[in-house]
């Protein structure tokens, strides 16, 4: 058996990045960028008010409350540039500043003296001292053209796109998705809902939740299936998965020591070179990791549903992260809210919520139901805990490392990438 982090290195290793496709931008919300993209514009693309009120010249000076200014014209947004004309420009939040004009009194600190046919102001007093420069948003001044607005390997979430959308960018290089194929095998697993359970079954609830997670973890799923305990029927599927050029195959049970653990035989016939079988870890310690002959990874992840989920999470992301060109993923370190107990000579991936302390710091807190089998206690966990290899207990206050539950959510506390 080898130890978890010598696991990931070697998936790791054997994962690379996949290619890269230009898609519009409205096709790549959710993609991982392949390059990274300069700004073709500067943001704002020209100085702007801030408020709706009165530009005017101050010429690097403050203007004194009191002071009083004759006002010609007026700017909307939407404008196009013009050059100043008289002492003050009455101006709207979001317009251009005319030429020559360098700062905005708001319309509350200003005293209309007189008023045009229109009832427009034409004279104005200043209520109170103004500082050169205020209430002007300058040009430039959230990104400048040519600066890098976002560099390969990020997740092109709403935040992302905003920014993109902002500077027209119609169209970026992202990284092609993961192919993946999924098997859920027991021949006591059943897939369809709409099926009663006869005696002995159970319903597999391992092929949606990886469907899903691989999903939302930036794959796309292109095969999944239930299989039963048939080491044939098992190599003619991956075999199928193989042909419709998949990067990774993962399947659920069949990995440990039993009479009906078939995997090993599978892959056997299948030419595949195992890279490890057997974590120093729990839940999931017969994990599986091997690289099939086409060069496409496959994970043996154990029947369990926590193993699975386990292993999909801790194992399985490290590769997906390789493959869409993303950094190796940084965990949180926080402290423990309680006691929590393990194995000793196994890391211990947990069940855990963060809960928020009454000091205002952030806490792991461990939850009841860390058995593999337990899925019920899942509702309540936001995040994984992992506890190191040594010792029965680890200490309240305890610094451990902790993953959210998809590795595309591992920058939220601004600690990953």
């Amino acid at each position: 058996m080898i130890g978890v982090e010598e696991a990931i290195a070697r998936i790791r290793a054997a994962s690379s990045a996949l290619s890269a496709e230009r898609v519009a931008l409205a096709d790549a919300r959710g993609r991982v960028l392949a390059e990274d993209v300069v700004a073709p514009m500067s943001l704002p693309p020209f100085d702007n008010s801030a408020m709706d009120g009165f530009a005017l010249r101050a010429n690097g000076n403050a203007i004194a409350a009191g002071s009083e200014f004759a006002v010609e014209g007026e700017q909307a947004a939407g404008d196009v540039a013009r050059a100043a004309r008289g002492e003050a420009c009455e101006i709207m939040t979001g317009a251009r500043m005319p030429d020559g004009f360098d700062s905005v009194v708001p319309v509350e600190d200003v005293e209309v003296l007189e008023r045009d046919d229109a009832q427009r102001p034409s004279r104005i007093r200043i209520k109170s001292d103004a500082a050169f420069g205020q209430h002007v948003r300058r040009g430039g001044e959230d990104m400048l053209a040519g600066a890098v607005a976002l560099a390969a390997g990020v997740v092109l979430d709403p935040f992302a796109c905003m920014l993109l959308d902002a500077l027209g960018v119609r169209e970026v290089a992202v990284r092609r998705k993961p192919r993946v194929a999924v098997f859920a095998t027991g021949r006591e697993l059943v897939a369809d809902p709409w099926r009663e359970l006869a005696s002995g079954e159970i319903r597999d609830s391992n092929g949606p939740y990886l469907e899903a997670k691989l999903r939302e973890a930036g794959a796309e799923v292109v095969r999944r299936a239930t299989l039963p305990d048939d080491v044939e029927t098992f190599v003619a599927a991956v075999r199928d998965a193989l042909a419709l050029g998949v990067d990774a195959v993962i399947s659920t049970g069949a990995v440990s020591m039993g009479r009906y653990d078939f995997v090993p035989e599978a892959l056997a016939m299948l030419g595949a070179e195992t890279v490890f079988h057997k974590l120093r870890m729990r839940p999931g310690k017969p994990q599986l990791f091997a690289i099939l002959p086409q060069g496409a990874l496959f994970f043996g992840l154990p029947g369990n549903p926590i193993s699975t989920a386990v292993g999909q999470r801790l194992l399985v992301e490290a590769a997906l992260r390789r493959m869409l060109g993303m950094p190796d993923e940084t965990r949180w370190r926080l402290p423990l809210a309680e006691d929590a107990r393990k194995k000793p000579g196994n890391a211990s991936i947990q069940k855990a919520a963060l809960r928020l302390h009454a000091d205002g710091g952030v806490r792991v807190q461990p939850l009841r139901g860390q058995e593999s089998f337990r899925i019920a206690p899942l509702r309540e966990a936001n995040v994984w805990m992992l506890l190191p290899e040594d010792g029965e207990r680890v200490s309240a206050g305890t610094l451990v490392d902790v993953l959210p539950p998809s590795h595309m959510q591992a920058a939220l506390l601004g600690s990953g990438t």
